[in-house]
């Protein structure tokens, strides 16, 4: 099968198209023949192994040879003690431990799957399960009487945050590169900023952050929240993240404020409420660009340099058997 494999870390430019095996589904996996696969920051960070996190099973080289967690497609075949599904099923889901999205096929747990609405298109499913489960925990909390603010919310976890917290009747302040702005303002932010001409950490301050590119000092965020607010970070530098969890609980417990590191529930009953949602038409799903596997390098370098407004996805040509 045809594959977008890398061996090395660093840039789009380890990424090769090669042709390898058509991987067998264990006990209780799935072999999944992949007609889309959108792509999340993690992998871009998984791509270059910054910040240190992303190298976890693979300091040294990378641990997969497939990059590509969020995909959709049909089910080519089932291992014996998988009860959930069969061949044929149309499914969708978040395959961060195995990866393998940026190939023909990819085998996955059954426990991360889910069947894919009919009122979603391969594509579109793809998008939601990691963004969708970010967006919906990074929210909770956010209602009428509540401010939050969205830190790197032009991308595919802040569309859907936006959306969310606009929805729960929050007063919403995104914000991203000035690209951005008209597009955060058309899913109903608010107010937006542009983070290369203002500190955000100054214009609040806010009942919710959440961060979803931290790379600001502790005490910026402390001074962002009002007492009692809450703020989360998902994802930014390792530096970054560190401060967060040690400095930043510290800080928090001494000023009345949480700060903290948004441990990220994933799985099926974490995403499939999104897509009730769009289905329902309480939200949109805006996907940027479409690339083909070949040109998954330019995607990657897409998303990862930050231009992406919504999701990008790499839909596949009908897959070929060898």
């Amino acid at each position: 099968m045809k594959a977008v494999v890398y061996d090395r870390y660093g840039g789009p430019e380890v990424l090769s198209t090669a042709e390898i095996p058509i991987p067998s589904p264990g006990h209780e996996q799935v072999l999944v023949k992949v007609h889309a696969t959108s792509i999340n920051l993690s992998d871009w960070e998984c791509l270059q192994g910054t910040p240190l996190y992303s190298r976890i099973g693979g300091l040294r080289t990378p641990a997969r040879q497939v990059l590509g967690s969020d995909i959709a497609g049909t089910v080519e075949a089932v291992g014996s003690g998988v009860t959930r599904f069969q061949p044929g099923d149309e499914v969708y889901g978040d395959n961060l431990g195995l990866k393998g999205g940026f190939a023909e096929y990819a085998v996955a747990p059954e426990s991360v799957l889910a069947l894919k609405p009919d009122s979603l298109t391969f594509a579109q499913a793809s998008t939601l399960p990691q963004a969708a489960a970010i967006a919906l925990q990074g929210i909770a909390g956010a209602g009428a009487s509540t401010s939050i603010l969205i830190n790197g919310a032009g991308g595919g976890s802040g569309s859907f945050a936006i959306q969310l917290a606009k929805r729960a009747g929050a007063h919403v302040t995104a914000v991203d590169n000035a690209s951005k702005l008209e597009f955060m303002r058309t899913l109903g932010a608010d107010e937006v900023i542009d983070y290369r001409a203002r500190d955000y950490t100054r214009s609040g301050p806010y009942d919710i952050v959440l961060d979803l590119v931290a790379h600001r000092s502790v005490f910026a965020y402390r001074r962002a929240l009002v007492r009692g607010g809450r703020y989360r970070s998902v994802g930014g530098t390792t530096r970054a993240l560190l401060r967060i969890a040690t400095v930043g609980a510290l800080t928090g417990v001494v000023t009345g404020r949480r700060i903290g590191v948004l441990a990220v529930k994933l799985g099926p009953t974490h995403f499939t409420p999104l897509a009730e949602q769009h289905t329902a038409g309480r939200l949109d799903i805006h996907i940027d660009r479409r690339f083909t596997l070949e040109d998954a390098p330019e995607a990657l370098a897409y998303v990862g340099e930050g231009h992406a407004l919504g999701k990008v996805v790499v839909v596949n040509a009908p897959p070929r058997r060898g």
